[in-house]
């Protein structure tokens, strides 16, 4: 059978030399970076330099880099670390309606220990407008947390501008940049943050270990406590072998920007036009051009998604319908809820993700097999099903 993944949003295999870099560290050099012997000391100098490495990709200084175990444990360290900081009178938190669970979530836990957390609108195509964040912030605001694209639908957001907007308020801001960190430029000068996380699985390195920035002078508690260990943000034993493997695929990635963005979106535009024009009742979701190089996410009206998913996984075919650590909800998608999509909508919505092996003959293949499963499936149903006509905000939108 013929194998075509088209989920890299939701991890991506890890390249042959990120493996090969990690392999001493199994194996030879397995010493605690905190013994002060000779095992010691050359794990700690592996992450030492892997620090410099995630760091220069950024634009940050080594010290303001924090590994931790996960894009999600960087999240929750920023959020609930960020907040606990917080004096009593400041204790009010903007989060876009779109965010990773990992944020949403963060920020809920922290409700009932006394703080408020507004859910900030995205607009159809599922950005938020700087404007409404400034509407939004007030004297009683700490912190801000705006994704720089969105994990489903791909959607870019202007966070350069509402970092400003934070900075001009004195509101601390943190980016979700796990997305986008090794596809697109990422710098947190450019950007203006306090905070950005980025994740190792998303750019071809080893799943347990992921980078919060913190830039210098921004309160931050630790989650993790026991021991001194990166700067006193995060207690535990590092994970030497993944903090290395994360530095060679971020060397790795920064290597090919821009070439495999650019080579991505070409791809990406193509199969959008494709899938359109092959299937009947199919739209677009998210932006048309201020999108993820790789994100094509769609909805077939009429399709549940996890019959689609099902059937594309029996051809040899695997996407997703948003976030894999969703996967199996019966809840629809709470960011195709935001964007106005009533609740039948929000559970027809497919995510496709490319990756750097994604070619052509790839996403052919997946036109042709998507032609045929939705309307094997519709068929199946009841013949007035709904059109996508009939729905208030998912677009077909031609691309410019």
């Amino acid at each position: 059978m013929r194998a075509v993944y088209l989920d890299h949003a939701a991890t991506t295999p890890v390249d042959p030399r990120v493996r090969r870099a990690m392999e001493p560290y199994l194996k030879t050099e397995y010493g605690n970076p905190s013994s002060l012997h000779r095992w010691g000391r050359r794990a700690r100098m592996a992450i030492d330099a892997a620090r410099e490495t995630v760091a220069a990709a950024l634009n940050a200084d080594p010290a303001e880099i924090c590994f931790v175990s996960s894009g999600t444990e960087s999240c929750n360290l920023a959020i609930i670390g960020c907040a606990l900081k917080a004096p009593p009178h400041r204790r009010h938190i903007l989060v876009s309606a779109v965010e990773h669970h990992c944020v949403l979530h963060a920020a809920e836990w922290l409700v009932p220990l006394g703080y408020t957390v507004e859910h900030i609108p995205v607009d159809r195509y599922g950005q938020v407008d700087p404007d409404a964040v400034r509407a939004r912030i007030r004297d009683e605001t700490w912190l801000v947390s705006i994704m720089h694209a969105n994990n489903e639908i791909g959607t870019l957001q202007p966070v350069e501008a509402i970092a400003r907007i934070c900075k001009e308020r004195g509101v601390w801001f943190h980016v979700d940049a796990v997305q986008t960190f090794g596809l697109l430029p990422v710098d947190v000068e450019v950007i203006g943050c306090d905070l950005l996380s980025v994740s190792a699985h998303k750019v071809y390195g080893p799943k347990g270990v992921g980078a919060l920035y913190v830039r210098a002078m921004t309160p931050l508690q630790p989650l993790m406590v026991g021991g001194g260990q990166e700067r006193d943000r995060r207690a535990g034993t590092e994970n030497v072998a993944g903090i290395v493997g994360f530095a060679e695929a971020v060397k790795l990635a920064q290597g090919m920007l821009p070439t495999e963005a650019e080579r991505q979106t070409a791809l990406r535009d193509e199969f959008i036009r494709a899938v359109l024009q092959a299937v009947p009742d199919a739209s677009l979701t998210g932006h048309p051009t201020e999108r993820l190089p790789g994100n094509a996410h769609f909805r077939f009206a009429g399709v549940p998604s996890d019959s689609l998913l099902i059937a594309l996984d029996r051809a040899g075919i695997a996407a997703s319908s948003g976030a894999a650590c969703s996967a199996g909800s019966l809840e629809p998608s709470h960011v195709l809820l935001a964007l106005g999509w009533d609740e039948t909508a929000a559970q027809e919505g497919v995510r496709f993700t490319l990756g750097r092996d994604t070619t052509w003959d790839d996403l052919a293949y997946t036109v042709e097999v998507l032609r045929q499963e939705v309307a094997r499936i519709r068929a199946t149903r009841s013949p007035a099903r709904p059109t996508a006509g009939g729905r208030a905000v998912s677009q077909k939108t031609p691309l410019r």
